[in-house]
């Protein structure tokens, strides 16, 4: 290497002296304006860190940052706004949570609040269970289509949303017990499977053949006090119509058998301790609006 200057014979331009194995380097200097636009660069950051939230810092109480002079903090300033929202909307969900449903749904007004708000609050408490969509999963149901456990009402749909399902804290929780009748052995195999053949022709799946015959006496004895004889179901009980083709957790003959086998014991939680009692209404209203609410 070579530090002698050395001006280039095919641009003109110096060369800054080094020189590595024949090869020099042009001294092209950056342009003023650029050299500039650096520098203000530069000092707009340090002004920047000065008036403006900028540098974490560690202190005794933990991890913190440095507020700036102007003491300007975005989470206020969205905080702020929300609860500017908040306050708008509070004469209407006051008046929603002091009104009956059959006075919410005459009322556009209430109804524009109560529908917007309830979806927001369904996407925050209800779509990690039930889809974004409502669409539902394998043990989560799907609240868009017109089948429900326990009633699509307005008021069975609040109720459900209140007390809960299966949920021991509450009281007034929606309880029923589908028995494991393999594991508790109220049935053997063979009739597990005789039933669970039977179930399928009910909604037309299957064609009746002579297992299923034997099927329709099992359920006749052991199934049709919840799931009634024609085995449409029972809403005050929570036993789902099984004549229709609405699984919750499939309704291939495998399946079948084993939840006739091992039963199903889904949950679902009391938002009453939870939720206002006029987001829980808006909750119910969202729902019922879906296309299933009945």
């Amino acid at each position: 290497m070579t530090n002698t200057p050395h001006k280039d014979e095919i641009t003109g331009v110096d060369t800054t002296g080094h020189e590595w194995d024949g090869i020099r380097e042009l001294n092209n200097p950056l342009p003023k304006w650029w050299i500039y636009s650096f520098y203000v660069s530069i000092i707009w950051s340090i002004i920047y860190w000065i008036l403006m939230p900028a540098w974490p810092i560690l202190t005794s109480d933990g991890w913190t940052y440095t507020k700036g002079l102007l003491g300007y903090s975005q989470r206020a300033v969205v905080a702020a706004e929300i609860q500017e929202a908040q306050a708008k909307l509070a004469p209407f969900r006051d008046k929603i949570a002091a009104s009956d449903f059959s006075e919410i749904v005459t009322n556009p007004e209430l109804m524009t609040v109560a529908l917007a708000s309830g979806k927001a609050a369904f996407g925050d408490n209800c779509a990690p269970c039930h889809g974004s969509g409502a669409q539902g999963a394998v043990g989560f149901p799907n609240l868009n289509d017109d089948e429900w456990i326990w009633g699509g009402s307005l008021d069975e749909i609040h109720t459900t949303l209140k007390h809960g399902i299966r949920w021991d804290a509450d009281d007034d929780s929606r309880f029923s017990q589908m028995p494991a009748f393999l594991a508790d052995e109220i049935l053997e195999r063979g009739q597990v499977e005789d039933v669970a053949t039977y179930v399928l022709t009910l909604n037309g799946s299957f064609e009746a053949t002579e297992q299923s015959a034997r099927g329709s006496v099992v359920f006749a004895e052991q199934c049709a006090s919840c799931h009634g004889a024609d085995g449409t179901g029972n809403v005050e009980l929570g036993a789902p119509n099984l004549a229709d083709h609405i699984w919750l957790y499939g309704g291939d003959l495998p399946t079948i058998v084993e939840t006739v086998s091992y039963s199903r014991s889904g949950v679902m939680p009391a938002w009453s301790n939870r939720l206002s009692p006029g987001t829980l209404k808006e909750l119910a209203l969202y729902v019922h609006s879906l296309g299933g609410g009945q």
